[in-house]
């Protein structure tokens, strides 16, 4: 019998290999389409160079040629910050976006499949504490968020920024995120 980590390994694998064949066909190197894949499910705080070199463990000097290259694309979209203008929002085009769906409809089964609450719970937390072992952020989604504060009807307020956050907004990933 396989064991959990063989199992996880093994699930990587083949679906990441459908993913790259997906990608190939739309002509995105394997780390364009990570970075794509991450902005669209990031948040406001976390469509920033920063947030991208810091979830894919990449240099900031390679994902800047990544950024550029999805924007030359059409797949994103480079905003100044309303706040700072010396910063950059990475947003993606809705090219963009339907490229994602297309890759993550790789496996229906996937899409479908739900854990156990305890499996959940005991996945969830070998993958915080690898990523804490190896110094990295968690990014989870807002609503797990110990900043999150919930205000009804799924709504809340980034107890960090005070930033109202919507339903919407809940569901995306953040680089702040605090389990």
């Amino acid at each position: 019998m396989s064991t959990i980590p063989d199992l996880v390994e093994r699930l990587a694998v083949v679906l990441r290999a459908e993913q790259r064949r997906i990608a190939a066909e739309a002509g995105l190197p394997p780390v364009q389409l990570d970075a794509l894949r991450f902005l669209v499910r990031a948040n406001r705080y976390s469509r920033q160079p920063g947030a991208v070199t810091e979830f894919l463990q990449t240099t900031p000097g390679t994902t800047s040629q990544t950024l550029t290259a999805l924007e030359q694309r059409g797949l994103l979209r480079k905003l100044p910050d309303e706040r700072d203008q010396r910063r950059v929002h990475c947003v993606p085009t809705d090219a963009g976006r339907a490229l994602v769906a297309s890759v993550e409809s790789v496996s229906p089964l996937l899409a479908d499949a739900t854990l156990e609450e305890p499996t959940h719970r005991a996945l969830t937390a070998l993958l915080s504490d690898l990523q804490r072992r190896h110094g990295g952020r968690s990014f989870g989604v807002c609503r797990t968020c110990a900043h999150f504060r919930p205000t009804g009807a799924g709504d809340g307020i980034c107890g960090l920024t005070g930033d109202p956050l919507t339903s919407s907004d809940a569901q995306l990933v953040c680089r702040e995120h605090a389990p």
